[in-house]
């Protein structure tokens, strides 16, 4: 059980930047897979992004291109830098760690540590 705390979240204007810290309690670089989730009111659980150990990573088509994900070993921290925000990225954001020490995806299933989540909210 990893424990797991996400930071950075608020209100932003369309167009706008957060960046999106999650802190864990234990040394992160002997996870295989670290991933961002997001949530909105009456929608499934998505997954944003996931970067491996190796510093491979993937993004959904809807952030491809304004969310970039990052680790920091070092300091047991994963990141979500967010740029060009838009309305529909409104969520609560969560990170997670996976359970594989093989492969990596969007599938919530495959992740077992979850942090508390992060409301961000894109609106003028």
């Amino acid at each position: 059980q990893v424990q797991l705390v996400e930071s950075g979240g608020g209100s932003v204007q369309p167009g706008g930047s957060v960046r999106l810290a999650c802190a864990s309690s234990s040394y992160i670089g002997s996870i295989y897979c670290m991933g961002w989730f997001r949530q909105a009111p009456g929608k499934e659980r998505e997954g944003v992004a996931y970067i491996t150990r190796g510093g491979t990573t993937h993004y959904a088509d809807s952030v491809k291109g304004r969310f970039t994900i990052s680790r920091n070993d070092a300091k047991s921290t994963l990141y979500l830098q967010m740029s060009t925000l838009k309305p529909e990225d409104t969520a609560i954001y969560y990170c997670a760690t996976g359970r594989s020490q093989s492969f990596c995806n969007h599938d919530y299933r495959d992740y077992n540590s979850w942090g508390q989540g992060t409301q961000v909210t894109v609106s003028s």
